[in-house]
């Protein structure tokens, strides 16, 4: 679904995570790397456990020069990702890690 539904959708209020997953990672293909941000946040607003929104809000905030806040989501996102057993995004994540610590 591109941004523009997803969008008319939020403004019907239909809002939830998947939602607001849905925008911030259009948001973060298109460049918009604050709203991208802002949407990432407030799907884990709605929940903490979702560990792939734990990975773009880091992706998005390392794109907005903002290690410490990347590394913090990342941390989360491992976390979340070790709980859940999300084998795939807890590598991922790791290796964001690593990297930000070269």
């Amino acid at each position: 679904m591109d941004k523009a539904s997803l969008e008319k959708m939020l403004a019907r209020g239909m809002d939830s995570s998947l939602l607001r997953f849905g925008l911030g990672k259009a948001c973060l293909d298109a460049g918009e790397l604050s709203e991208a941000t802002e949407h990432l946040r407030a799907c884990l607003a709605f929940d903490g456990e979702y560990s792939a929104a734990w990975k773009l809000l880091g992706k998005a905030l390392a794109a907005q020069q903002d290690s410490d806040g990347a590394r913090s989501a990342w941390q989360a996102g491992l976390a979340a990702a070790q709980r859940k057993g999300d084998k795939q995004a807890e590598k991922e994540m790791q290796v964001f890690l690593r990297k930000l610590d070269k």
